[in-house]
């Protein structure tokens, strides 16, 4: 199965869809299916579950960056840096290894934005 990702404005993804892999031969005979099928003109780009095209996965609210052909997902803090060869975001600070105790007690760390750490959480 193909899976398309259509964008709106700013190329923001606003939906995820299936298409057979008799029908979508090629991306742009998918893209044709589904303007088609939908009678509009709007812009459907393929995506990977994979990652074998555009990085990762579509999902709603991504957006599709035209420069690297690549879908990348909101930024979830405002320090965080965009990774140009995986096009995801991290935290400018390496998230610390968990000992197996934490485990084991279902500790987890979340990121502090406003201090720029991690902070352990215990359960």
């Amino acid at each position: 199965m193909a899976h398309f990702a259509k964008l709106g404005i700013g190329n923001i993804v606003e939906q995820v869809i299936v298409v057979s892999n008799d029908i979508a031969t090629t991306e742009q005979a998918g893209v044709e299916f589904l303007q088609n099928l939908y009678g509009d003109r709007a812009v459907w780009k393929q995506t990977s579950y994979n990652a074998n095209i555009r990085k990762n996965f579509a999902g709603i609210g991504f957006k599709y960056d035209q420069t690297r052909d690549a879908f990348i997902p909101p930024k979830p803090f405002n320090s965080w840096i965009l990774n140009e060869t995986t096009c995801l975001w991290e935290a400018p600070v390496a998230r610390p290894e968990l000992t197996q105790e934490q485990i084991d007690n279902n500790n987890y760390y979340i990121w502090n934005e406003t201090n720029k750490t991690w902070d352990l959480v215990s359960e």
